[in-house]
């Protein structure tokens, strides 16, 4: 009754959790859920003021698939000043947030036997997206401190490679891949004539070093780059459904195509607010990202306490990914049923390894109140010690 392709999608897991956790919480439980990459800060006011704008002024209706102009054109001088990417509004699509866009990317680029490469730990949703395209997920498993390197992907290239995806900052890890080693890759994909899908959303989410975007390393590897971003990490807009693709306009063009019989444009209002995050003040933006970083701090210190545990400080993005392998015997067999006991025992909510393809490490958040934290990390200690 059910087709093959949706029989075979796994859901995704940190979603699934999440549901769990609202669950628990409404039936009266005491969650602390350091789950979702969602930030805890409010939408920044000026971008509220520009979708309630939007609505008085009845721009209510269908816009263009591609997204408005205005915000297009917006999106390339932001690729422009910040990205060193130069863009024609094009050469733009605007979707219903960047997971759609990555969809879109794996359905325009990949035929069935094709093979895209996904180095691991990595988001779920990048390889049930590549079989939704018929397309096999080749997997690269990084070791710590899982910085993505040009020796890592040279071993996994074969002439079926089609694409190449990169997410840097990472989910889970938060690691980020050095400017000399995105300009060996794209030597690698140029060489190879593969195409790179760059996943940029963390990329405001950095604590000590600059943002690089691969396609703004010449123009041969821009010709084969589409660059996807957005604004729910970056703005606090995840439930406003707002990313970006930018690449080659054929490919761009058929990403669009696509859109017109699936979507169609994503939420005219929501379009004007990423138009005001955009040209707006980025104070909010800076704001945050300073308060993770003091969150940031404040896990590393509390972490360190725990001998039976460790971590690589994040680099980017609001996730730590916890090495729990000591913490592993007879009674947890891997880290997903470690994760599972410390929700039914302690009340925390935090993500498996086995959700990133990589058993015997959790992922935590600190997109979460410091309060939350605080109370999270006490009952995590509680947990460990109970443990031993």
């Amino acid at each position: 009754m059910i087709s093959k392709r949706i029989r075979q999608l796994k859901p995704s897991p940190t979603l699934s959790l999440d549901f769990k956790v609202k669950q628990l919480q409404a039936a009266g439980a005491s969650v602390v859920n350091l789950g979702l990459g969602e930030p805890d800060f409010s939408t920044p006011i000026h971008v509220q003021k520009a979708a309630i704008a939007a609505i008085k002024a009845g721009f209510t209706h269908y816009t263009a698939t591609a997204g408005i102009f205005e915000l297009r054109k917006a999106i390339c001088k932001k690729l422009l000043q910040e990205n060193r990417i130069s863009y024609h509004p094009s050469e733009i699509a605007v979707g219903v947030g960047s997971k759609q866009l990555l969809y879109n990317a794996f359905q325009v680029l990949c035929e069935k036997g094709d093979e895209v490469i996904v180095p691991v730990p990595t988001w779920s949703t990048y390889i049930e997206q590549i079989k939704l395209s018929e397309a096999k997920p080749v997997f690269v498993y990084l070791k710590e401190p899982f910085a993505l390197t040009v020796e890592d992907l040279k071993k996994q290239i074969t002439p079926k490679t089609k694409a190449i995806i990169l997410n840097s900052p990472s989910n889970p890890t938060g690691a980020i891949i050095d400017k000399e080693q995105l300009i060996k890759i794209a030597r690698l994909a140029v060489k190879n004539n593969i195409f790179i899908i760059s996943d940029e959303i963390y990329e405001k989410i950095i604590f000590n070093k600059g943002h690089c975007s691969i396609a703004s390393l010449g123009e041969k590897i821009s010709n084969l780059t589409i660059t996807i971003n957005g604004f729910s990490k970056s703005h606090a807009m995840t439930g406003w459904r707002v990313g970006y693709a930018a690449g080659p306009k054929k490919i761009i063009e058929a990403m669009i195509s696509l859109q017109t019989q699936t979507t169609s444009n994503t939420s005219s209002i929501s379009q004007k607010a990423a138009l005001a995050a955009l040209i707006g003040s980025d104070n909010p933006v800076k704001y945050m990202v300073s308060e993770f970083k003091k969150r940031r701090s404040y896990l590393i210190k509390e972490f360190l306490k725990i001998k039976e545990i460790s971590f690589i400080p994040p680099q980017g993005a609001f996730y730590f990914f916890i090495n729990i392998k000591k913490l592993l015997d007879k009674r947890f067999k891997n880290s997903e049923e470690w994760c599972q006991n410390l929700l039914e025992k302690e009340g925390v909510s935090v993500v498996p390894g086995e959700a990133f393809m990589y058993p015997g490490y959790f992922r935590i958040s600190f997109a979460a109140p410091m309060k939350n934290l605080k109370e999270g990390i006490k009952r995590i200690k509680n947990f460990v010690q109970k443990c031993n």
